[in-house]
């Protein structure tokens, strides 16, 4: 297991957006969200971030991550 985590979602959008990926343009909007929304994110919405960042390759959300 890693020892590199995001600790909140803001970071991890920021992360994915700037990666060499293509993105739907409804995850996108999401990941846009998800940048400057500091409100907390929703089991569905946590689930759909941590798929995005599996398949980006980068490390996952810290337990209990804001």
């Amino acid at each position: 297991m890693t020892d590199r985590f995001f600790i909140n979602h803001r970071d991890a959008a920021l992360a994915l957006l700037n990666v060499n990926c293509r993105f739907s343009r409804k995850a996108g909007q999401f990941l846009g969200q998800l940048a400057v929304d500091s409100a907390p994110m929703s089991e569905a919405q946590a689930d759909w971030l941590a798929k995005l960042l599996d398949r980006a390759g980068l490390p996952p959300m810290a337990e209990g991550g804001a």
